[in-house]
C-alpha cells in the first residue's frame, strides 16, 4: 500500500486528499477481498464487480461509487505495472454518470456580507479579509489556498501562481480588493513570527489548513446571518465563477482560472446561470406562469 501511495502522489502528482479517499477505498477492497479469501493476483473483471456491486448494496452513493471505481482503476494500473496482477484498469466497468448536481452559490450581496465580516482592526481579522477576498477574487480550490506561499504572489502585477491538480500549475489574477487586503496582511504577517512560507498563517506562525478555513469562513456566516451549511470554500470558489458569467465573462477564461482539465466541467456553471435567468424572468416577466 505505501508503494501505491507513492506512486499516487509522485508519479501521479495526484492531491493529498484525492490519495487519502483512494486509499480509503483500497482498504474496503483488501477487507472485502479478505472476507472473500481473494489475493489481488487473482482480481479479474467479475471479482472486481462482485465488488462494487456489494458496495451498491452497502447504500454507497453513485458519486462514491464513482471514485471507487477511479481508485481501482489507478491500483489494478499499478498492478500491472509491476507485474503482480492479470487484471488491468479494464477490468473496471464504467459506472453510470453521477446525476449532475448544480453547486450551492452566494449572491453577489451575500458575498460582500461574509468579506466584511472579519474586524479589521485585528491581525488575524485583516488575514481573514484577505483570505476570502482572494478565495473570491482567484476561485482557488480551498487546498491551493492552504498551500500557496507567499512568494506566489505578484501583487504589482495582479497575478497569483498556483499549483494545481496533478502538479498542473496556473496563473490567476485577482482584483484591486483582493490586493489591497493582501498588502495589508502581509505587512502584518511577519509579527506572527510564521514557521512556513505558506502565505496565511495561525497565531503562532503556523499554516493554516483546510479545517482552518473552513471553520474560520463558517463562523463569518453565522456573524453576517447565513446559514452554516449555506457556507463553505467551495461555495465561494462557485460564486466566483457564477458571479463571473453573470457578468458576461467568456466560459474558457474561467476554465482557465478554475483549473479545470475539460471545459464539460467548467460548463456545469452555465446551467446555475441560466437556472438564475430563468428564475429572474418568472419572478420578474409579466407573461410568466404564474
Amino acid at each position: 500500500m505505501a508503494e501505491f501511495q507513492t506512486y499516487l502522489a509522485i508519479e501521479r502528482g495526484l492531491s493529498t486528499h484525492t490519495v487519502s479517499g483512494y486509499l480509503s477505498d483500497l482498504r474496503l477492497l483488501a477487507q472485502w477481498a479478505l472476507e472473500q479469501e481473494v489475493s489481488p493476483s487473482d482480481l479479474d473483471r467479475e471479482k472486481v464487480t462482485q465488488f462494487i456491486v456489494s458496495q451498491h448494496g452497502e447504500g454507497k452513493a453513485s458519486r462514491s461509487i464513482a471514485r471507487l471505481s477511479s481508485a481501482l482503476r489507478q491500483f489494478l494500473g499499478f498492478m500491472r505495472m509491476e507485474g503482480e496482477g492479470a487484471a488491468g484498469p479494464e477490468a473496471v466497468v464504467r459506472p453510470p454518470r453521477p446525476p449532475r448536481i448544480l453547486p450551492r452559490s452566494l449572491t453577489e450581496s451575500q458575498v460582500e456580507s461574509l468579506l466584511s465580516a472579519p474586524d479589521v482592526s485585528t491581525p488575524l481579522g485583516v488575514r481573514d479579509r484577505a483570505w476570502m477576498e482572494l478565495l473570491y477574487a482567484s476561485g482557488l480550490r480551498v487546498t491551493e489556498l492552504a498551500e500557496i506561499p507567499a512568494l506566489s504572489i505578484f501583487l504589482d502585477e495582479g497575478f497569483l501562481k498556483v499549483m494545481g491538480k496533478g502538479r498542473k500549475e496556473r496563473l490567476v489574477p485577482f482584483g484591486e480588493g483582493a490586493e489591497h487586503w493582501i498588502r495589508a496582511w502581509l505587512k502584518l504577517r511577519p509579527g506572527l513570527k510564521p514557521q512556513t512560507d505558506a502565505l496565511f498563517v495561525g497565531r503562532l506562525g503556523e499554516p493554516l489548513t483546510r479545517q482552518h478555513f473552513w471553520r474560520l469562513l463558517k463562523g463569518y456566516a453565522v456573524k453576517v446571518g447565513i446559514a452554516r451549511n449555506a457556507v463553505s470554500p467551495h461555495v465561494l470558489r462557485h460564486a466566483f465563477a457564477t458571479h463571473l458569467l453573470d457578468h458576461g465573462a467568456d466560459l474558457r477564461a474561467v476554465q482557465a482560472m478554475l483549473g479545470h482539465a475539460d471545459i464539460s466541467t467548467t460548463q456545469i456553471y452555465t446551467h446555475v446561470h441560466q437556472a438564475r435567468l430563468r428564475a429572474l424572468y418568472d419572478r420578474m416577466h409579466p407573461r410568466s406562469a404564474p
